[in-house]
């Protein structure tokens, strides 16, 4: 299938990516992949608990899902799974229509999810503004850290609100409950990490083995010595097992809901919320890791992706999912070079649901905790606060707009009022460069003497609903005799600024002014063709200002002479193409 072509062609990254595959960057992928699953653990089993599901709903998601997106998807690095984003949204739909309607919810978002990659509309997200996607990466990188407080300070604290505010309370409130055995775990483990990363690119040329030793993430290094440390001298700190009450040793089991016409025809919001966030959130992750990794990834087959992905899980009692930053993140920061790593991620929670759930018992949630302060810190994008001063103040306020709402309220408000504050300013900033100039009788010597009966303008930009006030002053200030338009350098004309040239040519009709319009050529004649414009001037077009003005004037116009065209006539598509 061509590119032209209007559906998308279904061809997962995975393919291209197994072509010049080798040792050494599946060594690469092996130590992320090992790493983001460790990580993945308890964050699904989390995220679905805060749904409103048992644990093993956000394990099976990070599983299936994780698997399906990384082996289906258009991104090389990016780790799919239960959200955050999801988690209100979620909840909600659990305790108002059930859970059977979630699993119906889920895959309807899937099936829509699909159709959205298969139509190419992936590639709207292009159109989401740099300081859109700035905003909304550090807003995510700030919650991350401040989730994981509670387990890096070892804090008593029996549920975790979800809300910003109430999330400081309650952090604030619990701080005499601190675990200094936790809170030493934590710094331990993050003072690894950054030792790892920043000593061995210096020390591994001179140590023996130092490829293998520089493939090794800082993370999993971190996580084996915490774990062998709370084991053998039984530090009294949260682990897996004790928090979450171990892994279930089962593989999930396909199960059918019971479907109703009469409930499922009530999901038609929540399934559109779960797609819309979904994609959303999706793009949004795997276009900040190709900003991390200098690559592109395909949209539309990512959307397929993600449709296949949330069809599937659910049926397995998953939950929906979407690309997740900090798994994705940590992935990127572990080594990662295409989805292998990801479909590793996955295959390394099953292994840890089937065999090794004694083993990630003992796993300290403050070494997590650890880990996942250190991505935070690593995916904001912390300068372009520091750089505000120099973009413009339009800018400044979208990016800063989206980062205290995505901290505050939550993802899907971030983006709306982000990208409205985005095409707000865009629609401003194209209106000022639309502009009107009056023709001077310095310009056309023509005009000498004729001031006061024959007007010229000349409008530059485009004509659209945001800059028709140009014309609409030009008709305010009608001449006594003719007004002619210089078109030329109008780029676009919407059906407002159309719609505004009809009026301005019925108004000149009944005043008696003569209406003279030139320079039409390309978009902006086929829309004077549409939408009548061109009957109603009656013949009055001319090519160019020259000729324009001599009509005007009543006089020859100046090229007629040398065998030009004739006063009146318009410019053919071949003509205004050259």
């Amino acid at each position: 299938m061509s590119d032209t072509a209007p559906l998308a062609r279904f061809r997962p990254h995975l393919l291209d990516a197994l072509r010049h595959y080798d040792r050494s960057r599946f060594a690469g992928d092996l130590g992320a992949g090992l790493t983001v699953g460790v990580v993945a653990l308890p964050l699904a089993m989390a995220f679905a608990i805060a749904s409103g599901l048992k644990p093993e709903a956000g394990i099976f998601t990070a599983i299936i899902a994780g698997f399906l997106i990384s082996a289906l998807g258009g991104s090389r690095v990016q780790i799919g799974g239960p959200a955050g984003a999801f988690i209100v949204i979620v909840y909600g739909i659990v305790a108002r229509y059930g859970l059977a309607n979630l699993i119906i919810a889920t895959a309807m978002s899937g099936v829509l999810l699909f159709l959205m990659g298969l139509f190419r509309l992936g590639t709207l997200v292009r159109f989401i503004p740099i300081a859109v996607v700035i905003g909304f990466t550090n807003g995510i990188a700030v919650l991350v850290g401040l989730s994981q407080l509670k387990d890096f300070l070892g804090l008593q604290v029996a549920t975790m609100p979800a809300s910003f505010f109430a999330m400081l309370s309650t952090l604030g409130n619990s701080l005499h409950t601190v675990n200094p055995a936790a809170l030493g775990v934590a710094l331990a483990s993050l003072a690894t990490i950054v030792a790892w990363q920043k000593a061995m690119p210096r020390l591994a040329p001179a140590m023996q083995f130092s490829g293998s030793l520089t493939r090794v993430p800082g993370a999993i290094v971190a996580l084996v010595l915490a774990t062998a440390a709370v084991r053998l001298l039984e530090l009294p700190v949260d682990t897996i097992g004790s928090r979450f009450g171990g892994i279930p040793a089962a593989l999930p089991a396909f199960a059918l809901p019971a479907f109703s016409w009469e409930s499922a025809r009530f999901l038609l919001t929540p399934t559109l919320t779960l797609a819309l966030l979904g994609a959303i959130e999706s793009l949004l992750c795997a276009r900040v890791a190709d900003g991390m990794i200098g690559d592109r990834h395909n949209p539309n087959q990512e959307l397929m992706a993600q449709g296949v992905a949330n069809f599937v899980t659910p049926f397995f009692g998953g939950m929906p999912a979407t690309g997740t930053i900090a798994r994705t993140v940590t992935n990127i920061k572990s080594g990662a070079t295409s989805p292998v790593a990801g479909v590793v991620h996955a295959l390394t929670l099953l292994v840890v649901v089937l065999v090794a759930a004694p083993l990630a018992y003992h796993v300290p949630l403050a070494t997590l905790a650890a880990i996942l302060v250190f991505v935070a810190w690593n995916m904001g994008e912390w300068q372009a606060f520091v750089h505000l001063r120099q973009y413009r103040l339009p800018y400044r306020v979208t990016l800063l707009a989206v980062f205290a709402l995505t901290v505050v309220f939550d993802l899907t408000v971030a983006v709306e009022v982000g990208l409205v504050a985005a095409c707000l300013t865009f629609i401003y900033r194209i209106s000022s460069l639309s502009r009107a100039e009056a023709v001077s009788a310095t310009d056309q010597p023509a005009l000498a003497g004729h001031e006061a009966q024959v007007q010229g303008w000349r409008l530059y930009g485009a004509l659209f609903f945001g800059a028709v006030k140009l014309v609409e002053d030009i008709e305010d200030r009608l001449p006594a005799r003719a007004l002619v338009l210089d078109l030329k350098n109008v780029i676009y004309v919407d059906t407002s600024g159309a719609d505004t040239l009809m009026s301005l040519a019925q108004h000149c009709r009944k005043r008696g002014v003569r209406l003279v319009v030139c320079g039409l050529m390309h978009q902006p004649l086929d829309m004077a063709r549409r939408c009548g414009l061109l009957a109603l001037l009656e013949g009055q077009v001319e090519p160019d200002l020259a000729r324009g003005l001599a009509a005007a004037l009543g006089e020859a116009p100046p090229s007629e002479a040398a065998g030009g065209p004739a006063v009146g006539s318009i410019p053919t598509a071949e003509a205004a193409t050259r």
